[in-house]
């Protein structure tokens, strides 16, 4: 979706807004982050709560290179993310090496708490920051074994799973699930169901 890589607006400006107009979602983006994933999120999340309800955050704020070869700017700095209200993490080829930043994982690790939503390889940026302990997760099939490294109770493979504030999905479209999970945490069940109608999504 071609949302993933529309140029933001400057730090300053979107952690101004959201100071005024409402919560702000979280998206930690990296080299190889699938596009698609990333669009669905970002547009669940300015369905729900508007314009800059989802900041994209990295270390540093240059351009990186999607998964598809698309350029996206990453809103903000860690330092300069205002206090987020839920997580979304999207996968992608480069999740394995972006989850051993540690960067990253302290800041995952200081916001377990909050609704989380993980497709596909995003939930190795979990399991390296410390979060998937004791928890079921679900994911690709592909990454059953690499799960169960993270000390999880239980992996169903290819399966949507949430267990707690964390929703764990396979690849792909299944990033929706994970958006719209995190999303009625945050603005509440009718804003996720609006979404959800707008897109065009039916729960099985």
């Amino acid at each position: 979706m071609t949302s993933a890589t529309a140029a933001p607006a400057t730090a300053g400006q979107e952690a101004s807004g959201q100071a005024a107009g409402g919560p702000v979602v979280a998206i930690p983006v990296y080299a190889g982050v699938s596009e698609l994933e990333l669009g669905v999120m970002m547009t669940v999340c300015r369905l729900c709560g508007g314009e800059g309800a989802a900041l994209t955050v990295n270390r540093s704020r240059a351009s990186i290179v999607t998964a598809g070869g698309l350029v996206s700017t990453p809103h903000v700095l860690y330092a300069a993310l205002p206090e987020p209200a839920g997580l979304l993490l999207p996968g992608g080829p480069g999740a394995a090496r972006a989850s051993r930043d540690p960067l990253l994982r302290a800041f995952l690790a200081g916001h377990a708490a909050l609704p989380t939503g993980a497709s596909g390889s995003g939930a190795l940026l979990c399991g390296e920051a410390g979060t998937l302990t004791g928890r079921v997760v679900g994911g690709p099939a592909d990454l059953e074994d690499t799960l169960w490294g993270f000390g999880v109770a239980g992996v169903q493979a290819g399966q949507v799973v949430t267990d707690g504030p964390l929703m764990t999905t396979p690849a792909g479209l299944p990033a929706l699930q994970a958006a719209l999970h995190v999303a009625a945490h945050v603005w509440g069940e009718a804003a996720a169901a609006q979404a959800a109608e707008q897109i065009g999504y039916r729960p099985l």
